[in-house]
């Protein structure tokens, strides 16, 4: 997953954080076990101590440490059994004084093997989702405060239908995207319609979703994110051209990109060349994309290279949005 650096750090961070909480807890637990029993105290010596001992003196007299490690373990099952009667008995667990850690699959260090655990995914998503809100203010943006009642009921003759309509459809395509992402008859969404008809509200929707159910999200406009490849090729700062660099890494390598806006950016030849890479590349690697824009589909072939445009027409689902100005509507309301 292609989780930001800022994303993973301060997801690595609050591990760290809560696996130290998890063991000074423990060490509580223990402390406070041994006031009230001390013989607890003195089995659990024993347990951790006698095993070590045995086997270290059978090595040094150079014996075989069997029979002594069968006679040893025999003496320990009994103390075991007696050191859980005495905590069960007095309302701890059984396995109270045992050093566990929080996650049994990584053993609380985030990772199994190569592949990142769960309980770190966990927080990764967390955390990107407090990235993404000091980018969207997800707090209000949710498919459950989506309104309708911004979109007329009245068939629009160019159309066949209702703004009402079809922005039903639309909304359930990207409710159902998103809810089920990765799984989803398509894998990528272009949004397209004129300003102020709820493309971003329903992009963020889509991020806010897809970043809560665990993948990783990057939300980009398209200014930025061609200003972050321009900077990659052409900067001669050793610092912003590794910062650029790691951002286009995150716009390549995450689970979905979201680019909104496209057609806002200055149509340059290199503009051409980065969104042919970024294309490509995502479809390339079965990484899904949603994009918004102004654009129509018989904008994107005149904007942009037939290899481009060919791109996006056939691999993308597009969604139209038509209707009235939902901001110029909310004034008028107001």
């Amino acid at each position: 997953m292609g989780y930001s650096e800022s994303v993973l750090h301060s997801a690595q961070a609050r591990l760290a954080a809560q696996r130290s909480a998890w063991r000074s807890r423990q060490e509580a637990t223990r402390q406070e076990i041994f006031r009230t029993l001390p013989r607890a105290r003195e089995i659990d010596r024993k347990l951790r101590q006698t095993m070590a001992q045995v086997v270290a003196a059978a090595l040094r007299e150079g014996v075989d440490p069997g029979p002594a490690l069968a006679h040893i373990r025999a003496e320990n099952q009994a103390l075991q059994r007696e050191l859980s009667g005495l905590l069960t008995s007095h309302g701890w667990s059984a396995g109270a004084l045992e050093d566990k850690p929080m996650c049994p699959k990584c053993g609380d260090t985030g990772w199994v093997g190569a592949g990142m655990c769960d309980c770190l995914k966990a927080l990764c998503a967390q955390e990107q989702l407090k990235e993404l809100s000091q980018l969207l203010d997800l707090g209000e943006q949710s498919f459950e405060k989506f309104d309708f009642s911004y979109y007329s009921p009245e068939v629009w003759p160019d159309w066949g239908r209702s703004p009402r309509e079809n922005m039903e459809k639309v909304y359930k395509i990207c409710r159902d995207y998103a809810r089920n992402f990765g799984r989803y008859y398509f894998d990528n969404l272009f949004l397209s319609g004129g300003t102020g008809l709820g493309k971003t509200f329903l992009s963020a929707c889509i991020a806010r979703t897809v970043s809560e159910n665990g993948f990783s999200v990057v939300y980009e406009t398209a200014g930025n994110l061609f200003a972050q490849f321009e900077t990659e090729k052409f900067s001669r700062d050793g610092g912003d051209a590794r910062e650029a660099r790691d951002g286009t890494r995150r716009y390549l390598g995450c689970d979905l990109l979201v680019l909104d806006d496209l057609g806002s950016e200055l149509s340059t030849p290199f503009v051409q060349s980065a969104l042919y890479r970024l294309v490509n590349s995502r479809l390339a690697a079965g990484r899904r994309t949603v994009v918004s824009s102004n654009l129509t589909m018989d904008d994107v072939r005149l904007r942009y290279t037939p290899q481009i445009a060919s791109r996006l027409e056939g691999e993308y689902r597009v969604l139209p949005f038509f209707g009235q100005d939902i901001r110029l509507q909310r004034k008028q309301r107001l």
